[in-house]
């Protein structure tokens, strides 16, 4: 009879004892999310931070790479100025000091038959001219 007992009472103790384990589980978990989900929030947000850090440092450093190949292009193009310079003073010089006036006329007449092949040749009157001063009479006379 102490045999039934005992099975008796063990059988209204299992699910006091399940209930009490559940609930220690339950406010185990309760008790994990209340503390742990604010701490995991925190580091999510100082990762996301850590991470929003990265990509303003990795755009900084592209700007600065961009800023010096725009300085480097413009060093380039300076001294491509600089030679073009160089060329057109050492060709106004040639010009200038040992080219006719023949060879002048020549180098019109070559701009313009370049402007007529591109179309854009405009309306020129052409006066020949001594200096500033139009020459009147272009027949060639003899002096004597």
């Amino acid at each position: 009879m102490l045999k039934r007992q005992n099975l008796k009472n063990m059988k209204n103790k299992v699910p006091i004892l399940a209930i009490s384990l559940g609930a220690l589980g339950m406010i185990t978990i309760i008790s994990a999310l209340m503390f742990g989900l604010p701490i995991y929030n925190v580091w999510q947000q100082e990762m996301a931070g850590k991470a929003e850090m990265a990509k303003a440092e990795q755009n900084r450093k592209i700007l600065i790479e961009e800023a010096k190949a725009r300085l480097e292009a413009e060093k380039l193009n300076a001294q491509a100025e600089i030679e073009r310079a160089r060329g057109m003073a050492e060709a106004m010089r040639i010009e200038n000091g040992t080219l006719n006036s023949v060879y002048n006329q020549y180098l019109f007449i070559r701009t313009l038959e370049k402007l007529a092949d591109k179309g854009n040749l405009p309306q020129i009157i052409y006066m020949p001219s001594n200096g500033l001063v139009p020459v009147m009479d272009v027949s060639k006379k003899e002096k004597p």
